[in-house]
């Protein structure tokens, strides 16, 4: 088994990095926008294209404080840049964002319009990059140390 050489995260609070701690939240949101969106097409209810709605702007709003800590570990570290899973991370975390930034624009017009069918594609393709970008975020940690303390 090789050595596993420890990058310490420069974003942290107390020893602990913040990028893991908030990461969950955008992805619980997008996830459940996904969900709120079936939802609303299956009932055409509108309190469900609301639930999408919100979801997506807490997912944005935290997602971009995931980034900020996400790319000061990033950019302040070299070792950090050096991890082959680095920059597929980024990449896709970016696009996700990206899209789900789009995806609350749109969400923002009348019930129908903003689901169908932009929004839902939208929704769809920024949950099928997280359990990638999560991959390549989690390699970063088990397999290259990249925010482990000991």
């Amino acid at each position: 088994m090789q050595d596993i050489v420890r990058v310490r995260s420069i974003a942290q609070i107390a020893g602990h990095p913040i990028h893991p701690m908030l990461v969950p939240i955008p992805i619980a949101c997008f996830i459940g926008a996904l969900l709120t969106d079936i939802a609303y097409l299956v009932s055409a209810e509108i309190m469900w294209a609301d639930f999408s709605a919100w979801l997506l702007v807490v997912g944005v709003v935290f997602g971009v404080l995931a980034a900020i800590a996400g790319l000061t570990d990033f950019l302040g570290n070299r070792l950090v840049r050096a991890q082959t899973p680095a920059w597929p991370h980024l990449i896709g975390n970016v696009l996700a964002m990206i899209l789900a930034t789009i995806n609350a624009l749109i969400h923002t017009r009348d019930a129908w319009t903003s689901v169908w069918p932009w929004g839902l594609v939208l929704s769809v393709l920024t949950v099928l990059i997280l359990p990638v970008t999560g991959w390549l975020g989690w390699a970063m940690v088990y397999r290259y140390g990249v925010g482990v303390a000991r």
